[in-house]
This record gives structure tokens, C-alpha cells and sequence, in this order.
């Protein structure tokens, strides 16, 4: 880990505050999709939790261990980024394999920077008739927003424009494999 670690400029989110912060999400993801609360699936189904492939995988993973009642997850992988840096357009890679009529959706992301891809997967996924539709983030990376969404759970919000890595998150598909969230050192960005 020592060489990938070198590449780091500094660390933004240690895994002590992530775990902190995933345990205080679950508790309150728990809270409001528990009797009475928010869930509105009309067979009392329990909710759904989409992870947005592959970023999403380290927290989702973390995530539902720390949510204290039934829940049900499922996979989506889109494509939003060409080369690594550059924001493209949107596409669906690998879609669910659960139907989301009239379920309790939370999708569940790593970052939501400009917010294209999210809105992307609000749309799509409000178009299958869900009961209820609520988004989950980890980093919220506000400075770099262009489409106006809205975030239900937000982990931590990112007001830098950095380029971060780290607990699920690349860059080129490295780095995924960091236990914390640091900012890449400018030149290992090609």
C-alpha cells in the first residue's frame, strides 16, 4: 500500500470518520424507513437499496451492515466518465435484476458531483413507478454541480474541487482499494 499511498496528496475522510459516518447514515436510514415512518410500498416490502456500480460497492457493502432492519439490494452500472477525468455522457451498462414498482428505492452512490449521472438514475428509475425514490451519497461534491438534485442522505459534502480517490472511488480504475478518501497528487492524473 506504501507506493499507492505515496501518490496521495493528503487525506480528505480517515476510515475512523467514514465508518463513524456510515454507522450515523444506517441508523438514520433505519429510522425513517421503519413503521410509520417513510417507506410507502403498499405491500410493506422492505426497501430496496441500488448500489451504483462500481464506485458505490466499498460503502453500499459498509452501508448495509450498519442498517438495523430488512432490506433488499440490487445492482446498477452505468458509464459517466471517457478517459478517467472528463464527464461524458450517461450510459446503462448493466441494469437491475429486481423490479422497482411500487418499491421503497434508495440508490445508493459514492460521489455526486455534477449530477448528471444521479439524474440520470432519478428519471429512469421514477419512470419504473417506484412507491418511494431517495438517493444516498457518501461524498456530495457540490463545487463541481450542473444539474440540480436532490440528495436524501449525504455522507460528507466536498466543497474543493479535488480529485479524490480512495474507499471504492478511482482514478482509471486504480485506487479503489484505499481504506480512506484522499486527493490524488496532480501528477499522477494524466
Amino acid at each position: 500500500m506504501d507506493l499507492i499511498e505515496k501518490r496521495i496528496d493528503k487525506t480528505l475522510f480517515s476510515e475512523q470518520a467514514i465508518h463513524a459516518r456510515t454507522d450515523e447514515l444506517g441508523m438514520m436510514i433505519a429510522h425513517d424507513y421503519s413503521q410509520g415512518g417513510l417507506a410507502c410500498d403498499p405491500y410493506g416490502r422492505a426497501p430496496l437499496l441500488v448500489c451504483v456500480l462500481h464506485g458505490a460497492l466499498v460503502f453500499m457493502a459498509d452501508l448495509i451492515r450498519r442498517i438495523p432492519i430488512e432490506i433488499e439490494h440490487d445492482f446498477i452500472c452505468v458509464s459517466s466518465y471517457g478517459n478517467g477525468t472528463s464527464p461524458g455522457a450517461v450510459g446503462l451498462i448493466k441494469d437491475l435484476e429486481r423490479p422497482l414498482q411500487g418499491r421503497d428505492v434508495l440508490i445508493v452512490e459514492d460521489i455526486i458531483d455534477t449530477g448528471h449521472t444521479i439524474d440520470y438514475l432519478q428519471r429512469g428509475f421514477a419512470a419504473r413507478n417506484p412507491a418511494s425514490l431517495r438517493v444516498c451519497t457518501l461524498i456530495d461534491k457540490v463545487v463541481r454541480r450542473e444539474t440540480s438534485v436532490k440528495i436524501d442522505y449525504t455522507g460528507f459534502l466536498l466543497e474543493e474541487d479535488a480529485f479524490i480517490v480512495g474507499y471504492g472511488m478511482d482514478y482509471a480504475e486504480l485506487y479503489r482499494n484505499l481504506p480512506y478518501i484522499g486527493v490524488l497528487k496532480d501528477e499522477h492524473i494524466r
